[in-house]
């Protein structure tokens, strides 16, 4: 009985302990994957470094497989004007507001694919400042895509630009683009849109014309 009840005292605090050792080393292995993981979210917000989104991936769903080259006999270029800063309301102030802007691509058809060739961004003085495209892409009927340029971003300047090309099987309704532009200053929002204007040469050539008939 007595050497039952030794090995009773003997084997208590050591299952004790034991019990105790592995709860610890547990709680251990816990906070140290935990603080890991957060510091690494932690550093990529604090450095900002997510990269820039693609349009191309959020409105995958816009775009289709590009039509025959052949088939594109109806095309223009569009102006859009934007506006990254606008200077305050007050008289005499050359404050500036930044702006966030966003562009706006929008197929019209019901029934026919839209060809981007060439959406590019220039800056006050004409200087290019991001061409958004390296190959065509379609949009299919009624598609739509978008490019944000955040306030931050001031490249632009006070007269910025974008400069959209099309293409599409003629007749083919036209595109509708336009840019949306938002800033906020003292609790009070501003926000504008900016139409797109069609390209159209005016008046006559200086070269003689001939027209022949047969």
């Amino acid at each position: 009985m007595r050497t039952a009840r030794s090995c009773l005292r003997v084997l208590v605090p050591a299952l004790l302990i034991g019990g105790v050792c592995g709860i610890a080393l547990l709680g251990s292995w816990g906070p140290v994957s935990h603080a890991e993981t957060t510091g690494a979210t932690s550093a990529t917000a604090a450095t900002g470094s997510v990269g820039p989104i693609d349009f191309r991936t959020v409105f995958k769903d816009s775009i289709i497989e590009m039509p025959d080259q052949g088939s594109l006999s109806a095309r223009g270029t569009i102006y859009v004007p934007a506006y990254s800063r606008v200077y305050g309301a007050s008289a005499g102030s050359a404050r500036q507001l930044a702006l966030s802007t966003t562009l706006r691509i929008d197929n019209t058809s019901a029934t026919k694919p839209l060809v981007i060739e060439r959406i590019e961004y220039y800056e006050t003085s004409g200087k290019l400042v991001q061409s958004y495209l390296n190959e065509p892409l379609a949009l299919r009927p009624f598609g739509t895509i978008e490019i944000v340029i955040p306030a931050e971003d001031d490249r632009g300047g006070v007269a910025a630009n974008f400069i959209v090309t099309w293409a599409g099987s003629g007749p083919i309704a036209e595109p509708l683009v336009e840019a949306v532009m938002i800033g906020s200053e003292n609790n009070t929002s501003y926000s504008f849109v900016s139409p797109g204007r069609p390209v159209r040469n005016v008046g006559r050539s200086p070269w003689p014309q001939f027209r022949f008939r047969f």
